[in-house]
């Protein structure tokens, strides 16, 4: 039998398939994904639960020209394969290789640049807007999972859509539900009723008839809305001003395809919802989602395995045992996440301390003005939160937290560079953003011990501190299971030198050590980002010729210009070094090849040295 997906080079060969041809591409396809995902890892269950809606969407609309917003993005794997990457999908999160996400500059079919959750709908709506303001007749389509209409923005879209007179289509991949037989039947036919002509006509017919009788008009209404409503939850969306269908199928092509076609030809913003399973095909995701969410490489025939070595532990785990650790020994500990319970390392704070765990779901702005609010009752809240994410919060960060000096902790995973993810996951701003906060600090851990030092002593304050820790493991220093602090607002120097003098922020003082030896140099773990230790800093100024600062950050506003400023108030005027992250986005790829590209290994450390001081 010929394999169809090695002759899909673009949706426009999709498009010459015979309809019934389509339920085999979407086997050829789902395999596809698996493969590759299992060679190159990346996200997998999710990507499985949307092969079906991807052929559709491509079958039924002419993409590039219709566009297609997927929110997230991560769910775009069968996305790049049917639109002419098929053949790269083995350089996926590699470095130089096709991103894990949509990327304008990768492609004509990637029409909006993804990764951050509930953007999908206002980017979409854009478009539409823009085409109709062009007199250009072209649909905009916008993919949102259930997850992601939890956040506030989804809702100031489609509060914004439903009063634009556009070709604007959301469509809802509801993946937490499932659809019984019985049931799907019954939507399949309902949503291809309420999707034809018929019933837009007979619906506005019924309407003109009815207007001047407005009891009679409100019942008609009624009904219809109740009728929807024993097995839709339509009136929620219709509030909004769009057209409500679904819900359906998303892996029937026999449902998604006729009710594509006829929601078409509808003028107006429509709503379809779409029901799928994620990892749907591959059992084991299917039985286990999250854990095939995004899985490393394996082996499909027998699915993850634990490694055959403890793996290090990573500074993720440091935080979520610490964060059980303290609140057994301070009730007035609370813990909130925007729907990072995995990924912050809070499953065993959930199981063990059910009423003092919080996900508010893809809500970063009310996740910290929610702390905010719970800080002013006297308890202490701890916001776990990747440092990317909390830039959505930022404004709530001044606003609620800072400018009340409100006591609460931001555990920000994923600080610095985080290799496969890319760009729009890399945590390069935080430092600089931060420490501009009147009242807030920042603490640098060198290693996992510090790490949970510092938890401890930024918990201890009555005023909102953030403490930055990277992806992965460090140097694999031991934590223990005290609850020790450390000085708070004060470094320490870990190698006496000459007169090259490295003040290293955060977990590169483990290469800063190693380019030390060679250039027998001092180095400063300075820990704190603000409150800098000024008094240290005189220090080694008055007794160091030349200075370098070495983070994993941005050099623009950073650490290094926090020291720079500092000097310039003590009047200690020395020439110095800003080492770390460039002013640029940082491409996807290993987190050691991305590092030593930008300089910030031992050996990049030295060289810069060397070259910026000639012996």
């Amino acid at each position: 039998m010929t394999d169809l997906l090695q002759n899909i080079d673009s949706p426009a060969d999709l498009r010459r398939l015979p309809r019934q041809d389509l339920p085999r591409l979407a086997d050829e396809l789902r395999h596809a994904v698996l493969d590759n995902v299992s060679k190159t890892g990346g996200h997998l269950s999710s990507n499985l639960g949307t092969v079906e809606l991807t052929v559709a969407l491509h079958y039924v609309f002419n993409t590039p020209e219709d566009r297609i917003v997927w929110d997230v993005g991560h769910q775009t794997y069968p996305h790049k394969i049917l639109t002419g990457r098929r053949d790269r999908m083995p350089t996926l999160r590699q470095f130089g290789g096709l991103s894990g996400f949509p990327r304008r500059d990768e492609s004509e079919y990637d029409t909006f640049g993804t990764a951050h959750s509930s953007t999908s709908i206002s980017a979409a709506l854009g478009m539409a807007v823009a085409a109709r303001q062009k007199g250009e007749s072209r649909h905009s389509i916008a993919v949102i999972g259930d997850g992601a209409m939890t956040a506030g923005m989804a809702f100031e879209a489609l509060n914004n859509a439903g009063v634009e007179e556009c070709k604007l289509l959301v469509i809802l991949n509801d993946n937490d539900m499932s659809i019984s037989p019985p049931v799907g039947a019954l939507n399949r036919y309902l949503a291809q009723l309420m999707s034809g002509r018929f019933y837009s006509a007979a619906k506005a017919g019924a309407k003109n008839v009815l207007k001047n009788a407005p009891p009679l008009f409100e019942l008609a209404k009624r009904l219809e809305e109740s009728a929807k409503g024993m097995v839709v939850p339509a009136t929620l969306f219709e509030k909004f001003g769009f057209n409500y269908i679904g819900p359906i199928d998303g892996h029937d092509l026999e449902s998604l395809i006729p009710t594509l076609e006829n929601i078409k030809n509808l003028d107006g913003p429509q709503f379809l919802h779409v029901v799928t399973k994620k990892g749907q095909g591959y059992d084991k995701a299917e039985a286990d989602p999250v854990a095939y969410h995004g899985p490393g490489k394996f082996d499909p025939s027998v699915g993850l395995v634990p490694a055959a070595t403890p793996a290090k532990t990573t500074f993720t785990q440091v935080f979520g045992q610490w964060l059980c650790d303290m609140a057994e020994h301070d009730l007035r500990l609370v813990a909130i996440t925007p729907a990072m319970r995995e990924g912050s390392g809070m499953v065993a704070f959930h199981q063990r301390f059910p009423k003092r765990y919080y996900d508010v779901g893809i809500a970063e702005q009310h996740a910290v003005t929610f702390a905010a609010g719970l800080a002013c009752e006297g308890l202490k809240p701890v916001v776990a939160i990747y440092s990317t994410f909390l830039q959505r919060g930022y404004d709530q960060l001044i606003h609620d937290v800072a400018l009340q000096n409100l006591p609460v902790v931001f555990a920000l995973d994923r600080a610095g560079l985080v290799g496969a993810d890319g760009a729009t996951h890399a945590g390069a701003y935080d430092i600089a953003y931060i420490r501009c906060i009147p009242n807030m600090s920042l603490a640098c851990p060198a290693d996992e011990r510090e790490c949970r030092q510092l938890l401890s002593t930024a918990f201890a304050q009555n005023h909102p501190v953030a403490v930055r820790y990277p992806r992965g493991a460090g140097v694999g220093t031991v934590p223990g299971r005290d609850l020790d602090t450390l000085p708070f607002g004060k470094g320490d120097i870990t190698r006496q030198g000459d007169t090259v003098a490295i003040l290293a922020f955060g977990t590169l003082l483990a290469p800063a050590m190693q380019a030390a030896e060679s250039l027998n140099a001092t180095v400063v773990n300075m820990r704190w980002v603000k409150p800098l230790d000024v008094a240290l800093l005189a220090q080694i100024a008055q007794s160091h010729t030349h200075l370098v600062t070495v983070e994993e950050g941005c050099v623009m506003g950073g650490a290094g210009s926090a020291v720079g400023e500092a000097l310039q108030s003590l009047q200690l005027v020395r020439p110095l070094l800003h080492l770390g992250l460039p002013d640029q986005f940082i491409e996807h790829g290993d987190p050691a090849k991305l590092l030593a590209l930008q300089g910030l290994d031992a050996e990049g450390i030295e060289r810069a040295v060397r070259q910026r001081w000639p012996a």
